[in-house]
């Protein structure tokens, strides 16, 4: 039995789902006759780059187009595995041989971006003075690494990948057709984890179709994937706003205590970050796909640690002079590390306040401790105008009530007082981890 991603493939430009972009200008140029004698097709991988370029290999010679024939005059060449000069110099060599049914020789040469610097010198003398009966159809996951003297030389098409919405019709179209009994929602989750690939996505659906010869839940493709809830990642991303490390480690603990992998946490993370992206969660995407073993786990609460410094909700102010129902500067829970003290939004808040104030505190080191922001100015006299009365009020507003502590200018700033975040982590996670072999040290 084949594989539905085999047995959808598409056969005729017509057939080609989500590229439109590049179907319909192929179109016109078959129906016009205006062949080129080289093309190149970019983008991600999984989005239909081969199965074009196949068709568009048989539509200019006029074949008719099975998934398992085999023409004497379409070549297919893997670019990983034929990437040296011999290889090249090889196909230079046949290339001049007339072709043998078609009326052109076509060339498919996949992944041409592995081919090495000389094997694209010798390329390159072909696409300059190619024989009338050749094509060469090029795709490449990394167009970048295509030298310009080839891609000058070639029509570039750019493929994309699935939007969600495309996907969920196709996949559904194709679950009808197969008697696929699945529902909308456990559809939507392969939509998802297959990324707008036609190919991954096709492999997703073929798998979870065999969970079940009833109706295949939202439930049943989340335990079968290893995947966490929605709610437990949402309830991730809001203990990381609030700076809850205590929460943060529960949960986590919850999830993988259950069999979902932190790598699958991560990847979760991350697709709903970049689905719904917000300030604040950004920067959590420079740590998430660093999340792999050893000590997945531990890497993982590191990453979404206060230390990533997320937006946090403080608890209520009894002072006046503080912004009681603003998001605060600081977590609930006190510091002891400068780590913890959200010093952009501080100088956001006294920019509110007062832009001037702004300025000279830019000029201070700092340091959090306790309930105490320490300010190291570069020079006397910014210490003599952040410390005026009425400065200090402004400083501690936006401070969201810290006491304001100020130190002699140039003064070295001390920063040796103990990692309270790495005490957390070592507190939620047991005492001292150790290398278990990939055992959760949860």
């Amino acid at each position: 039995m084949r594989s539905l991603y085999r047995k959808y493939r598409p056969v005729k430009l017509e057939d080609v789902v989500g590229q439109e972009q590049v179907t319909e200008p192929l179109a016109g140029a078959l129906k016009s006759g205006k062949i080129s004698h080289a093309y190149l097709f970019i983008g991600p991988r999984g989005c239909g780059k081969t199965s074009v370029a196949r068709i568009l290999a048989h539509e200019i010679n006029g074949f008719k187009y099975e998934i398992e024939d085999d023409y004497v005059d379409i070549i297919e060449i893997d670019g990983a595995s034929n990437r040296g000069i011999d290889n090249i110099r090889e196909l230079r060599e046949k290339v001049a041989i007339a072709p043998t049914t078609g009326k052109y020789k076509v060339y498919i040469i996949d992944e041409v971006h592995m081919l090495t610097k000389e094997a694209f010198n010798a390329l390159l003398k072909t696409l300059e003075e190619p024989p009338e009966h050749a094509v060469f159809i090029m795709a490449t996951t990394d167009a970048y690494k295509v030298p310009v003297t080839i891609t000058s030389r070639a029509q570039t098409y750019t493929f994309k990948l699935a939007g969600a919405e495309t996907m969920f019709k196709h996949l559904k179209k194709i679950a009808q057709e197969e008697k696929i009994d699945i529902e909308d929602a456990a559809l939507k989750i392969i939509v998802k984890r297959g990324g707008g690939s036609f190919r991954d996505s096709l492999s997703l659906l073929d798998q979870i179709s065999t969970l079940s010869d009833k109706t295949i839940t939202e439930k049943l493709v989340v335990e079968a994937m290893g995947l966490p809830e929605d709610e437990k990642i949402q309830e991730l991303l809001t203990q990381y706003r609030a700076g809850d490390l205590a929460a943060i480690g529960s949960t986590l603990k919850e999830l993988l205590s259950s069999g979902v992998k932190p790598e699958v946490v991560a990847e979760e993370l991350i697709l709903q970050i970049i689905a719904e992206p917000e300030a604040e969660l950004i920067g959590l995407l420079a740590k998430l796909p660093e999340i792999k073993a050893p000590f997945a786990e531990a890497k993982l609460l590191v990453a979404l640690s206060p230390r990533a410094g997320a937006l946090r909700n403080a608890p209520q102010q009894d002072t006046k002079d503080t912004q009681t129902e603003k998001t605060s500067i600081v977590p609930q829970q006190n510091t002891d590390r400068n780590d913890n003290f959200n010093w952009g939004l501080f100088i956001e808040r006294l920019n509110e306040l007062n832009d001037a104030i702004a300025t000279q505190a830019k000029k201070c080191k700092h340091k959090a401790v306790a309930n105490e922001l320490h300010l190291y100015p570069d020079k006397r006299i910014t210490k003599i105008i952040l410390s005026r009365d009425n400065n200090k009020k402004i400083l501690i507003e936006a401070a969201g009530g810290y006491k304001i502590v100020f130190h002699e200018a140039g003064e070295k700033l001390d920063d040796t007082k103990e990692d309270a975040l790495l005490s957390k982590i070592s507190d939620i996670m047991g005492g001292e981890v150790t290398n278990d072999g990939g055992n959760s040290p949860f």
